[in-house]
């Protein structure tokens, strides 16, 4: 069985859902998160965790989405966090792909909310693109654990932040024939890998450039087996154990 870490079901309306769940059941998924992106979103997915009892969420501030935020931000997240179905602090991060003049300001956001993971003692979802330096140079100062949701940066940063307690969230990404994140891959042990989706973002080989859902987990994971050589019910169970290590389901 395997667990999504990473998905964005948000929008889906319910007969979606329903048709969502039953695929990734029948494709072997126990369990799926579902990540807020703003205040908005986070409430969204904690009203979907609540329906579903293999459901779970991670509320947060995208770092696309920190203009016009709200002064009471924080504290609705606090808020929020106290629903049993909330495990963890997430998207959470820092993008310098789309923007980057507005750095100071997404890196204020992000230490506000890794002061209030640590608070609560949740893990975090960190999106990082484009941003090596100075998400490792912040992660640093708290003691904190979590996982770098799409991670796609080099050998020598995936060391790194695996030496602070962190996981690297694999995707789809690792299909792509174009990627080089097969050859990081190789040389991580499996302990510190969870498999995500990213849905309906970033469908994996052969199902490229469709709508990605939980179900195509299996896609990925039968690319991480061939990359370390092991079955397919190993890299289910030893990845499941890793999630489960990182989020309390227990709630």
């Amino acid at each position: 069985m395997f667990i999504d870490t990473h998905c964005h079901i948000d929008e889906l309306n319910e007969k979606e859902v329903i048709k969502y769940l039953e695929n990734a059941q029948k494709n072997d998924v126990e369990k799926l998160i579902i990540s807020g992106v703003d205040l908005e979103s986070s409430k969204k997915v904690i009203d979907l965790s609540n329906k579903y009892s293999n459901i779970y969420c991670t509320i947060g501030i995208h770092p696309n989405n920190i203009a016009n935020l709200s002064e009471n931000y924080l504290f609705e997240l606090e808020k929020m966090s106290k629903n049993s179905k909330v495990v963890g602090i997430g998207e959470i991060g820092l993008d310098y792909f789309y923007i980057k003049d507005n750095s100071v300001k997404q890196i204020e956001i992000l230490e506000q909310q890794l002061l209030l993971a640590e608070k609560l003692k949740l893990p975090i979802v960190i999106h990082n693109r484009d941003a090596d330096e100075d998400i490792l140079r912040i992660i640093k100062k708290y003691s904190l654990k979590g996982v770098f949701h799409c991670f796609s940066s080099n050998l020598e940063f995936a060391k790194k932040i695996i030496s602070l307690n962190y996981k690297l969230g694999i995707g789809g990404i690792i299909t792509f024939k174009n990627s080089d994140l097969k050859n990081q891959i190789k040389e991580v042990e499996i302990k510190h890998i969870v498999l995500e989706t990213d849905s309906p973002y970033l469908s994996p080989e052969p199902n490229r450039g469709q709508i990605n859902e939980s179900a195509n987990i299996k896609f990925i994971a039968e690319k991480l087996s061939k990359i370390k050589n092991k079955t397919l019910e190993e890299i289910a169970r030893e990845t499941t154990r890793n999630a489960k290590e990182l989020f309390d389901f227990n709630n």
